[in-house]
């Protein structure tokens, strides 16, 4: 099948009842501009998102029509003398009662015919070619398989961590049972470099000798090899997707360079948008196209350059999402500004206008309009690669984060324990309160005073 346009003209005549008999036009011999899925040639018929949205249209209202392609191939602006060409200068002066393609509802076109409701949303944004798109500068890209988020969370566990294996070592008697002769091997920095070891799973050494030291350093090594494995998940889905990181993810981010030229029809809406915006980055955009004079006559003409290479297009999202769908070598800007809709054009005062919108609600509440969508914008492009692995946030994995708190916690607590149960050895001893031979070795650990301490201590640590 040919693509003929989707600058389609319907001639509408009202029908007698509420059947409706469709006449579909026959293709003309003139060659006319390239655009799909709108109106294509099927033989000697029309077919498309339009001719189909008619046939439901005349189903629900209850009318015949014949069809016919804009003369001149344009949706609809004004001349140098003031005078509206394409579907809408058609309707104006009386050659079609409806013009029925993606004709954006604008406040100029609407002063000169009554618009229906929107039967498609869209906005304007931009395509390139994959390889202009693609940032190869990124050289710590790797680093965006965890989120910023989650960075930080893992930051805050290996400082917590450490932190309290340093203590824990210290207050342990079973760690350090004589502080007054005894070397503690975990000092501040040793701590941060034994977790630091832990993590990269090289376990360096020594290791802790206590319980309540062995309980944190076992958490943090599940915690680390959960967290290892999560990355080099991630790793791995990144190196074997062929999905690129867009450089240019904005028109800010187009605007803000020099390197990439680009454009948008002449004489469309999209181009009015920038020309009419009071937002400097918009009018900067505009300033910029009019100073290269880099529109184009024709969507195709605008999809070729993009092909070219070193050419961004502006146009239409709808349509563009179609291009990236027929050519795989495209990807479209996530961006969408100016969000407006296509509607049915027809001469003032027009008395069909509110059947229409009508209709159109209709089709679009039973989900018809979202079936037509993916119908004719199927992509060709087959089956998709592998998606790129989108960054992993601290709350996938808040099981781990929490196991981990829990075990710093019960190793503290152990600690405290084993402490607490030497310094009421040392009280019944030494006939001395519990709480002041606690207070003792806990100011004695964190350099306090000087006390010497029962050998037997040790002894019971080991058994």
């Amino acid at each position: 099948r040919r693509p003929l346009s989707h600058h389609s003209l319907v001639s509408l005549c009202q029908a007698v009842g509420t059947h409706s008999h469709l006449d579909h036009a026959s293709v003309p011999p003139r060659e006319v501009p390239r655009q799909e899925p709108y109106t294509m040639s099927k033989g000697s018929e029309l077919e498309g998102y339009c001719m189909e949205l008619l046939s439901k249209l005349a189903n629900k209202v209850g009318f015949k029509y014949n069809v016919h392609l804009v003369k001149d191939g344009k949706f609809g602006a004004k001349d140098d003398r003031g005078n509206w060409i394409g579907m809408i200068g058609e309707v104006v002066r009386g050659e079609a009662d409806l013009a029925l393609a993606p004709l954006t509802l604008i406040a100029v076109r609407e002063t000169v015919v009554d618009m229906t409701k929107p039967f498609m949303q869209t906005g304007i944004s931009f395509v390139m070619k994959k390889d202009m798109a693609s940032d190869d500068s990124q050289y710590l890209s790797f680093l965006n398989l965890f989120s910023i988020e989650m960075w930080m969370s893992i930051l805050v566990s290996y400082l917590l961590t450490s932190f309290c294996i340093y203590l824990v070592a210290r207050i342990s008697p079973c760690e350090w049972n004589q502080p007054h002769t005894e070397e503690n091997h975990f000092t501040l920095s040793y701590s941060f470099w034994y977790t630091v070891g832990a993590l990269t799973l090289q376990g360096a050494g020594p290791h802790p000798k206590a319980v309540s030291g062995r309980v944190i350093t076992a958490v943090w090594w599940l915690f680390s090899l959960v967290i290892l494995a999560c990355y080099f998940a991630n790793l791995s889905s990144w190196m074997h997707s062929d999905t690129k990181q867009v450089a240019i993810k904005s028109f800010e981010d187009l605007a803000n360079q020099n390197v990439i030229e680009y454009g948008t029809l002449r004489s469309s809406s999209s181009l009015a948008f920038f020309k009419n915006s009071n937002l400097p980055l918009y009018r900067r955009i505009y300033e910029n196209m009019e100073r290269k004079q880099s529109w184009v006559p024709t969507m195709d003409e605008g999809i070729r350059k993009v092909q070219e290479g070193n050419y961004a297009f502006i146009g239409e999202s709808v349509t563009l999402d179609l291009a990236v769908a027929r050519y795989c070598d495209l990807t479209r800007c996530p961006e969408v500004i100016g969000m407006r809709g296509y509607s049915i054009a027809a001469p003032l005062g027009f008395p069909m206008v509110k059947n229409l919108s009508v209709a159109i609600l209709e089709l679009s509440e039973s989900g018809e309009l979202d079936f037509l969508r993916s119908k004719w914008w199927a992509s060709s492009c087959g089956a998709p690669e592998a998606a790129q692995a989108s960054p992993l946030k601290a709350g996938s994995l808040k099981g781990i984060f929490l196991l981990l708190a829990l075990g710093l916690a019960l190793g503290v607590a152990t600690a405290l324990a084993e402490l607490a149960a030497r310094s009421r050895r040392v009280a019944s001893t030494q006939q001395k309160s519990c709480c002041s031979v606690l207070t003792t070795e806990l100011s004695q650990r964190f350099g306090g005073r000087e006390e010497k301490t029962s050998a037997e201590d040790s002894e019971k640590c080991k058994a």
